[in-house]
């Protein structure tokens, strides 16, 4: 498993932020389990981390799993791979999906976490993604 995003401590709102970027290393399709895990502390409004991929090499991201959590921990669990057949046309967002949904069948080679907060958290809230089915790399 890959830990792709780890906020040790939430204690300020944070706009629209972008995590570290990771390449996947595996050729053809390729299989994520994704684990969003929010362990509320207290006070805050709203977490929201929006799982990406790219398409053209980190150009455009897409969503591909949005996850929303606001004062009750709450971990939750995806499974999504790009050996799935999508016929019908998917309009790519970016930090906007639908709260608590994926997008099936589209995973480029990189992957990264943007996530917004809102409210003051206090200091013992956390919240980390992590990764498992594909070989991943920091890039740098």
């Amino acid at each position: 498993m890959t830990t792709i995003l780890s906020l040790p401590a939430i204690t300020t709102a944070v706009s629209a932020t972008a995590g570290d970027v990771y390449v996947i290393r595996e050729p053809g399709p390729v299989n994520l389990t994704i684990q969003a895990k929010f362990v509320y502390g207290s006070g805050g409004t709203n977490t929201t981390a929006y799982v990406q991929t790219s398409l053209d090499d980190g150009a455009t991201w897409i969503d591909i799993y949005a996850f929303q959590a606001t004062t009750a921990s709450l971990t939750r669990i995806v499974n999504l791979t790009s050996g799935t057949a999508v016929t019908s046309p998917a309009t790519p967002t970016d930090g906007s999906l639908t709260a608590n949904t994926a997008v099936n069948g589209i995973i480029g080679n990189r992957i990264r976490v943007k996530y917004v907060t809102t409210g003051t958290y206090g200091g013992t809230t956390t919240f980390a993604v992590n990764v498992q089915g594909a070989r991943f790399d920091k890039l740098d």
